[in-house]
């Protein structure tokens, strides 16, 4: 009898799971196809922000939006993360302005400037708000979106993260394509600067994800953020590098799941005479 109450209580949380993604509308895509990716997966282009914007939706549920790092594009992200993460969201994978299927203009590049383009899309998209989810340069971006437009998201995955952007790209020193666009990214880079007073007023549910021999960003920075922004989560992963979620994808994407999923804030109501033992009585 047990073991089959358990099983009632598994699938009770399964069904509860699956609810919450059954009842968020999907999205329905705006602007224009202009082509496939390698899957067969239909790639949209949108005009937001001054630019046309090229992202791919993928699977069901909750909307997630994927920040991809610099030099990368929508193409790069390890197949087995968003084949698991697309399972139970609605995946809204953009390529940064000049990279991929998203066009440039004069407008220098600035982290401002490139979350307004993640807006611009979720605005054009009818998203009023979502989770996001950052890799590299598009975890500063998520930095920035958070500072900004707190409002438009619920959970942010902040992935290999940096808080002093000028030492990141003395490290990238040497290390990124010569390219007009990705020499444009670095150089947005060098000027960021984590505004370490403002974390305390953000209220987002954050997780920061890094590997411990990092030699990009390192762990500091997602170690200072995760002790700034309150109820932050941080986990490390040992021996991982900046391709933290290339070398374990399936490791990745399990710990993302776990944040997204799980309802992490516990309200408890006041219970007046209430003992300090556990409610079993046990210590």
């Amino acid at each position: 009898m047990a073991r089959f109450a358990s099983l009632l209580v598994s699938c009770a949380a399964a069904l509860l799971i699956g609810a919450g993604c059954a009842i968020a509308d999907p999205i329905a895509p705006a602007g224009r196809v202009i082509g496939q990716d390698p899957q067969g997966r239909a790639i949209y282009q949108v005009d937001a922000n001054g630019i046309s914007i090229g992202y791919k939706l993928i699977g069901a549920g909750a909307p997630l939006v994927m920040i991809m790092g610099l030099g990368g594009t929508a193409e790069n992200w390890p197949p087995q993360v968003i084949e698991a993460l697309s399972k139970t969201y609605q995946l809204i994978v953009l390529d940064n302005r000049g990279m991929g299927h998203s066009s440039a203009n004069d407008t220098p590049f600035s982290y401002p400037l490139f979350a307004a383009d993640v807006i611009g899309l979720l605005d054009a998209l009818g998203v009023k708000q979502t989770h996001v989810l950052g890799y590299s340069m598009g975890s500063t971006i998520t930095q920035q979106l958070l500072l900004q437009y707190p409002e438009r998201f619920k959970k942010a995955l902040i992935h290999a993260t940096s808080t002093d952007g000028s030492n990141v790209a003395k490290a990238l020193h040497g290390r990124v394509p010569s390219d007009p666009i990705v020499a444009r990214q670095v150089e947005a880079t060098t000027h960021w600067r984590t505004p370490l007073e403002q974390l305390p007023a953000i209220t987002n549910q954050v997780m920061l994800v890094v590997g411990t021999a990092d030699n990009v960003v390192g762990a500091e920075s997602s170690k200072t953020l995760a002790s700034s922004i309150p109820g932050a989560w941080l986990v490390q992963f040992k021996g991982a590098t900046h391709h933290l979620m290339y070398e374990t994808p399936e490791g990745f994407a399990a710990t993302a799941l776990i944040f997204f999923d799980i309802e992490e804030t516990v309200t408890v109501k006041a219970q007046p005479n209430a003992s300090v033992a556990p409610p079993s009585g046990r210590p």
